[in-house]
């Protein structure tokens, strides 16, 4: 019996119930440990039993416990003054950490049924932490999330049914390793669970909620959204999709999902509505990977990896950019360079990032993807290439002018924050080369 995933989804859990006693700071202590753990887990692994962990499954872990203590950590500055608005700092941090204890809960049980009341109990926690601010909008946002994941998820509920019905067990390692061939119930199976699931990724056109929830979410919750909620969704997907891969249906999915996020980001005149249709981008750039399988998980992984801090420093530097100007538009934030320098050198580098500039991770990971999928299909190909590549001028010709163009008298808020920011769009430059490092010592 392996007692540290036990640990880890009670370690927020318990967080929780220091509600009146200091939570924030439970929290962040919280975040620490569950660090701690998820990297001691690394030397016991692979196991499965009632928990099933591999490589695979670890990278994801340390994404949620990395970003989760990184969001805590900016939420401390940035939820000073919610009360004002109508919600308690104090149940702000107890959803965040449910939130958290959910996903976990979801990553590591070794059971298809309880992975799929994890992702649904996500729903609960992160649709209260939408509306943390209090206003008409996040309201509607909320309650479109709500309805729309909801009923993707109970449509992927129905490929929970049909797995047990094939296979007359939900453990997921003897699922996977059953050596099903692929017959037509297990194609029914990988196809509703790429709408069901898909709806919590960002596939088109399940996604509608993405751009919204993330758009009025606190900073450090759409941090959270866009860096480990949509992946720890893409992870249940992914573990389904192993049963007996599909990769004509899903990649035809992921390509048209890249093309339906690039040129709705192109059209936004709010920058972290902008950042919700490029995290759809990526998720589905990785869910390519995914399903081509080979050298294209490895892609996967690292997109996965670096966009998680890159799109956590887009939002953080979102989050500063609103504290100061207190606007959402970009049309109205201009020339911030001069009054907030370090917010500018985070939102850079993150935009560079999540878009696939070199030396990024990104750019390392879709290149993999590219070259395996230019040896299965040209066109899909080069509809990817296309489309990566215009909104990678389209988020970036926004950021610059957001940047560069025009005068502003808006100063950073703090210091805390503006770093915060920073250091994840560094890790998420030095992941890309950490991993370059790593490949031409492998060469050599």
């Amino acid at each position: 019996m392996h007692i540290i995933p036990f640990i880890i989804i009670a370690t927020p859990i318990i967080a929780s119930l220091f509600f009146r006693w200091n939570v924030k700071s439970v929290s962040l202590i919280s975040g620490f440990i569950e660090m701690a753990l998820s990297t001691l887990l690394y030397f016991q692994m692979p196991f499965h039993g009632i928990f099933y962990v591999d490589f695979t499954e670890w990278i994801f872990l340390m994404m949620v416990s990395s970003i989760y203590t990184v969001s805590v950590f900016y939420s401390i500055y940035y939820m000073k003054d919610i009360e004002s608005r109508g919600i308690s700092e104090e149940m702000y941090f107890v959803l965040m950490n449910l939130f958290t204890a959910s996903m976990l809960f979801s990553l590591l049980m070794n059971n298809y049924g309880f992975m799929w009341v994890g992702i649904e109990a996500t729903t609960i926690s992160s649709a209260l932490l939408i509306i943390a601010e209090k206003n008409d909008i996040s309201l509607e946002a909320a309650w479109r999330y709500i309805i729309l994941v909801s009923a993707g998820v109970t449509f992927a509920f129905i490929s929970i049914i049909l797995i047990y019905y094939n296979f007359h067990t939900l453990n997921v390692y003897d699922v996977i390793h059953s050596g099903s061939q692929g017959g037509l119930i297990i194609r029914v199976i990988v196809s509703i669970a790429l709408v069901g699931f898909g709806t919590k990724t960002g596939v088109f056109p399940v996604h509608t909620w993405l751009p919204d929830a993330h758009s009025e979410a606190p900073p450090p919750v759409s941090a959270m959204f866009s860096g480990v909620l949509l992946p720890v969704a893409l992870y249940v997907l992914y573990r389904i999709y192993q049963i007996a891969p599909y990769p004509q249906l899903y990649t035809w999915f992921a390509v048209i999902s890249i093309a339906a996020a690039s040129i709705f980001l192109a059209n936004q005149r709010k920058y972290k509505r902008m950042f919700a249709y490029s995290t759809m981008e990526n998720m589905n750039v990785a869910l390519l990977g995914l399903a081509l399988g080979g050298v294209g998980v490895t892609g996967a992984l690292l997109v996965l990896v670096t966009h998680s801090f890159a799109k956590s420093a887009s939002f953080f530097s979102s989050g500063n950019i609103l504290k100061s100007t207190g606007s959402k538009d970009m049309d109205h934030v201009r020339g911030i360079w001069k009054g907030m320098p370090y917010t500018s050198t985070a939102l850079l580098l993150s935009s560079f990032a999540v878009t696939g500039a070199p030396p990024f991770g990104v750019f390392i990971g879709e290149f993999i993807i590219l070259y395996r999928l230019a040896t299965v299909n040209m066109i899909q190909f080069a509809l990817v290439l296309f489309f990566l590549m215009a909104a990678f001028i389209g988020i970036n010709q926004n950021v610059t002018s957001m940047v560069f163009n025009g005068t502003s008298d808006h100063k950073e808020s703090g210091w805390q924050m503006p770093a915060i920011a920073l250091a994840c769009a560094v890790i998420s430059l030095l992941l890309g080369i950490v991993f370059l490092g790593g490949y031409f010592n492998a060469l050599l």
